[in-house]
């Protein structure tokens, strides 16, 4: 299966998130486009793991998107951090975006869609979009923002800002190539 070119919405509406990152783990996977498969990121010819925390959320993208450079993107798929207990690399998951994180890498725009599962059944917290994430988890806002700035070593990354829902499906709908 071509995970890159699923649909960026599913049919009751809800976008389409592929895990390349489970949370509460290190090693970095990312998807590979020519051989369609899911393999370690290499660094300096080894499977790069985070010389960090965990990742204490699902990390992956949506499909069918692409930051294009020209634009001021990285070149790849628009992430997404999915708030949810470990999903295996490769999930398909729908999901809910309750949120946009607006961050630059290297001078890069590096986005990344904060989302929860469409599931109830697959859900760790109970906000459903921004506000109620702002007013019930300022806390988990804190450690993703600090996660994210800090996991790949001080100075990469910087913080531009948050989004709510709707910002966050404008930058979907931005980069669909659907």
């Amino acid at each position: 299966m071509n995970h890159l070119a699923l649909p960026s919405f599913t049919p009751h509406g809800y976008l389409n998130a592929v895990i390349e990152i489970p949370a509460g783990t290190n090693t970095k996977y990312e998807y590979d486009k020519q051989r369609l498969e899911f393999k370690p990121d290499m660094r300096e010819g080894r499977a790069r793991r985070v010389d960090f925390l965990s990742y204490p959320l699902n990390y992956g993208f949506i499909p069918s998107t692409k930051m294009v450079k020209v634009r001021g993107g990285d070149g790849d798929p628009l992430d997404v951090l999915v708030l949810a207990e470990y999903l295996p690399t490769g999930t398909v998951v729908e999901v809910l975006p309750i949120g946009l994180l607006m961050l630059k890498d290297l001078g890069e725009w590096d986005n990344k869609v904060l989302a929860i599962p469409a599931d109830p059944a697959q859900r760790i917290i109970r906000a459903t979009n921004w506000r109620e994430f702002q007013m019930e988890y300022s806390a988990a806002r804190h450690i993703i923002e600090l996660f994210f700035t800090y996991y790949d070593g001080l100075g990469t990354m910087t913080l531009m800002g948050w989004g709510d829902e709707n910002a966050a499906m404008e930058e979907v709908k931005k980069w669909r190539q659907d």
